[in-house]
């Protein structure tokens, strides 16, 4: 592991929870499908699925829940460049209403990878669910239906965000440094 320093708190965990439940209201409305199926993109969605799906729960809505794992980053902090699944979901989706949720939008290669999968598996419909975006880091011109907040071109951690399977437990979102060798004490 590269010696980092954890910057700036972006999002606490009260922020955190307060758009959570903003975001669950906005989805509400579209989530009332007979046939709701949720996906999380692993790793990074795993806290922002959980919190969603317990939202929902009060408002009377219960999708069926799977995952999948995509993979574009490896263990560095740049994109590859290309897309893969390492672990598809097991639930049908035909004629299903499904919103993927994944932790960040970045170059946008990931989720219209993953949603344009999930189309080809029959879903109804494909909407999505970020934490957060990065606009600045667009390739693959997208957008998110439902957004949580937006960031500067920096890595991100905490929340289920990772810097090389690091972090993901914090309860907030923050900026990490990586520090040059002769930056480390």
């Amino acid at each position: 592991m590269e010696p980092h320093r954890v910057e700036e708190i972006l999002f606490s965990k009260v922020q955190i929870r307060k758009r959570v439940d903003e975001l669950v209201l906005q989805m509400a409305g579209d989530c009332r499908s007979e046939n709701f199926v949720m996906i999380g993109i692993l790793r990074g969605s795993f806290m922002f699925l959980a919190d969603l799906v317990r939202d929902l729960y009060e408002h009377d809505i219960h999708p069926r829940i799977d995952f999948m794992t995509l993979e574009s980053y490896g263990s560095g902090t740049e994109s590859s460049g290309t897309v893969r699944i390492t672990k598809d979901i097991s639930v049908d989706v035909t004629g299903a209403d499904v919103v993927l949720v994944d932790d960040i939008l970045d170059t946008g290669r990931t989720l219209t990878y993953a949603c344009e999968h999930i189309r080809e598996k029959g879903a109804r419909s494909v909407k999505t669910c970020v934490m957060l975006d990065k606009p600045s880091r667009r390739i693959v011109p997208f957008d998110a239906d439902y957004l949580g907040f937006t960031v500067d071109d920096r890595f991100v951690i905490g929340y289920g965000l990772d810097y090389d399977s690091y972090y993901r437990e914090l309860p907030y979102i923050a900026y990490i440094t990586l520090l040059q060798k002769e930056d480390v004490p």
